[in-house]
């Protein structure tokens, strides 16, 4: 049996596992447990009554928080010519087109976000089994195939984050950093609860939130009132 650590403790003193919290106790309570030395994130987990088998009962979006994620990320750009100059002078950290791709395909993936101008996605698409499992397949519906590779990479750095479920029918995200103001970690879980909202399959009837919880990065899950933040 795993010995709980004295941290951990700690950590279970502060919460009822079982208790349904409203947003403002949760979110303070993940404030005031987080004891790591380094600075955790907070990540939300939504729990939605999908048929991952079914092509159309799925949930994917992109949502620009309101006040960021707390992260730097660090953006790829697959573009050439003038894009290309366009996308470096917008700050991309990497810029290139087919020698760049080789690069991808020995594995060389030190990005978060890779944005592809339309006219390299007849090569970008051969890396589909490559980008398709870590998510960093470029995509028209989240705005990074695009020509305006400078709008993509500013909002990339605003704080943009994707969101797709995953085969439980879970969507999982960090919408912030627990050394944010209460208020502002409060505004992102909000705005993130709206979009995977506003993507809620046609064809799903009766209830489509089975339960949310938030976490800090080392930190327990912590339900919250699904009826309050439907309200918000």
């Amino acid at each position: 049996m795993k010995k709980i650590t004295k941290k951990r403790k700690e950590i279970l003193k502060g919460i009822d596992l079982e208790k349904i919290y409203s947003l403002d106790e949760a979110v303070e309570i993940i404030k005031l447990t987080s004891k790591s030395k380094f600075e955790e994130s907070v990540e939300i987990a939504i729990n939605l009554s999908l048929n991952s088998g079914k092509t159309d009962q799925s949930v994917r979006g992109v949502i620009n928080l309101p006040n960021g994620i707390g992260k730097k990320i660090r953006i790829a750009v697959v573009a050439k010519d003038e894009n290309a100059k366009k996308a470096k002078d917008a700050g991309a950290d990497i810029v290139g087109d087919v020698d760049f791709i080789k690069d991808i395909e020995k594995g060389d993936i030190n990005f978060d976000r890779l944005i592809s101008t339309p006219d390299m996605m007849s090569e970008v698409g051969k890396l589909g089994q490559i980008l398709g499992p870590k998510g960093l397949m470029p995509n028209p519906k989240l705005g990074t195939v695009t020509n305006d590779v400078v709008k993509a990479i500013s909002d990339a750095k605003k704080g943009q984050i994707q969101f797709k479920n995953d085969k439980a029918g879970i969507v999982h995200a960090g919408i912030g950093k627990v050394n944010f103001d209460k208020i502002k970690i409060i505004e992102n879980i909000k705005t993130f609860f709206d979009a995977v909202m506003k993507n809620k399959p046609e064809n799903i009837k009766g209830s489509f939130v089975k339960r949310v919880s938030i976490a800090s990065t080392m930190g327990l899950g912590i339900k919250l009132d699904i009826a309050e933040l439907q309200k918000s």
